[in-house]
C-alpha cells in the first residue's frame, strides 16, 4: 500500500517521516539513475496550507494530535529551507510561505 500512496494533488507520495527523508530518497533515485550532479530539485511547499497566522506555521498540520510542538516561526522555516539548499541540489522553492507573508519571503531571498 505504501508504494501506491497518493498525495493531495494526485502525485506519488511515498510513506516518509520527514522532509529530509524525502530529499534523501530523491537523491538516491538520481544517483541510481546515473544522473548525480546533472539533476536539480524544485520544491513546491504550498506553505499557505499549513500557515497558522502571524509568523507561525504548523509542520504537522494533518495530525490533530500534534499539538504546538510542530508549530514553527517563519524564521525556523528559513533555516530549514537554507539547510535544504546547502545540503541538496535544490534550486527553486515554490510557495515557501503564505502568499501574504512578505517579510518571510524577503528574509529567505536574502538568506539564500
Amino acid at each position: 500500500l505504501d508504494a501506491t500512496a497518493v498525495g493531495d494533488e494526485g502525485g506519488f507520495a511515498p510513506n516518509i517521516q520527514d522532509n529530509r527523508e524525502g530529499l534523501d530518497l530523491i537523491n538516491v533515485a538520481i544517483d541510481e539513475a546515473g544522473y548525480t550532479g546533472q539533476v536539480k530539485i524544485g520544491m513546491d511547499v504550498a506553505a499557505s496550507e499549513f500557515y497558522k497566522g502571524g509568523t507561525q506555521y504548523d509542520l504537522d498540520f494533518k495530525n490533530p494530535e500534534a499539538g504546538d510542538a510542530s508549530v514553527v516561526s517563519y524564521s525556523d522555516l528559513i533555516s530549514l529551507y537554507k539547510s535544504f539548499v546547502d545540503e541538496y541540489p535544490v534550486v527553486t522553492i515554490e510557495d515557501p510561505f503564505d502568499q501574504d507573508d512578505w517579510t518571510a519571503f524577503s528574509e529567505l531571498t536574502a538568506a539564500v
